[in-house]
């Protein structure tokens, strides 16, 4: 006999026994606990699906009280020190890391697809100087829709890779552009020869000169950042990616409307808010006098410690704490890092803070290497879409050939008026 889970209804005092799988009861189970045949039955009430498992998902695994993220049971910090993003990106969307001709192929296709339609580039040129990038690249993601109309095929295992090869080929491109736009500068079209990380530091910053010569370390540096922002298993955009995607929508679209879910500061602009808080605070004498404030309730929110899943130290933070350090051997040393390594020490060995287990988390030192290596605070978001348009394709992937899974539709508990007769206008009170 399989597990079971025994409920008794208060109510009426009938038991009922649903069967228990991989720690999870499926919700539609509760149906049958009802007081009246004619009632609906039970619901779980779930804001945010704080306990509530949407899907069966191969792809990412996390454990927050331990504080491990892995890849399709590869730890992160692993993936992080030997692979390229890459690498990543064919593991997260093929289950295993790529052979040595699977990579070259791999990234042959997504470096051959780099170049956007020309129209796009007009598009884009309707934007105003001031645009926010990740507006830009939202919009600019769903009107690729519109060039690309055999993205629709989306049961075509063959289609469904031309899309990958295109939007993770060109994601890129579209950011610097848009990053380019920002500036009034004129666009740099991709290089061939150069890495994934590479070609996209060439698009945002090569002036006159014939060929855009790479810094090795900060090439190096934006792959490992990569790397640790491709998939995050179930969060907020890859949620919304799903939650279109179940409508059948082209995987342009669907991407459009993930990035959108990035663009909120409570997701994908963090890291922007963690600069901000360094700034307020000023230099590295005034952490403590920060930090009473905070407690006391006067000092607003600390950013970049605390997650909605790690209970404990973040394991990305712990990586790029790292590559910060080699960022600013070239860079020089960002002011706020003296600032933000004291926060972190000081709230580390403060009960307060331990207590309600707020570790850094990976948006603390994110925003400080992407200043150092010439980013404005407004592109930060769009350098995170980048890597994580891959995790984003995974999990689009995984749900359609899960046959378990139709379209998104939540049920809701009303609590509106009754039924109420219509009265004209005037003869309203």
């Amino acid at each position: 006999m399989s597990d079971q889970l025994l409920i008794k209804d208060s109510r009426t005092n009938k038991e009922f026994s649903v069967p228990i799988t991989n720690d999870t009861i499926k919700a539609t189970d509760l149906r049958q606990i009802k007081v009246k045949d004619d009632d609906f039955g039970m619901m779980t009430y779930d804001p945010a699906f704080m306990n509530t498992a949407s899907c069966v998902s191969r792809i990412t695994y996390i454990d927050g009280d331990k504080g491990i993220l892995r890849y399709r049971g590869y730890p992160i910090d692993q993936l992080a020190e030997k692979c390229s993003y890459l690498e990543v990106a064919y593991l997260l969307l093929h289950g295993e890391l790529p052979t040595k001709v699977q990579l070259e192929n791999w990234t042959y296709s997504i470096t051959h697809h780099t170049l956007i339609h020309e129209n796009i580039k007009k598009f884009m040129d309707g934007f105003n100087y001031d645009a926010h990038p990740m507006g830009m690249l939202v919009s600019t993601l769903a009107a690729m829709s519109t060039f690309y109309p055999d993205s629709k095929n989306i049961f075509s295992a063959e289609s469904r890779q031309m899309q990958i090869y295109r939007l993770i080929g060109k994601v890129p491109t579209i950011a610097a552009f848009a990053f380019r736009h920002h500036l009034g500068q004129p666009y740099v079209y991709p290089d061939n020869d150069l890495s994934y990380p590479g070609n996209f530091l060439s698009m945002l910053f090569k002036m006159t000169e014939p060929k855009y010569k790479v810094n090795p370390v900060l090439e190096r540096a934006l792959d490992i950042l990569f790397i640790l922002h491709a998939d995050h298993e179930q969060n907020c955009s890859a949620n919304v990616m799903r939650s279109i995607g179940s409508s059948q929508a082209d995987p342009f679209v669907s991407a459009a409307g993930a990035a959108a879910a990035l663009y909120g500061p409570l997701h994908g602009g963090a890291n922007e808010q963690v600069l901000r808080m360094l700034r307020e605070i000023g230099s590295k004498d005034k952490v403590a006098d920060f930090v009473k404030k905070i407690k006391s309730g006067e000092g607003g929110r600390l950013m970049g410690f605390g997650h909605r899943v790690y209970k404990n130290y973040d394991p990305r933070a712990k990586i790029i704490k790292t590559t910060a350090e080699s960022v600013f051997e070239v860079t020089g040393k960002n002011p706020l890092l003296e600032i933000a390594i004291e926060l972190e020490r000081i709230a580390l060995q403060d009960e307060y803070f331990v207590k309600r287990k707020l570790y850094p988390n990976v948006d603390f030192y994110s925003g400080i290497i992407y200043e150092a290596l010439g980013f404005p605070s407004e592109v930060f978001t769009v350098l995170f879409a980048i890597p994580r348009m891959s995790g984003w394709l995974a999990q689009w992937q995984e749900l359609l050939l899960d046959p378990d899974q139709k379209i998104a539709r939540p049920r809701q508990v009303y609590l509106g008026s009754g039924e109420r007769n219509f009265v004209p206008v005037e003869k309203r009170g």
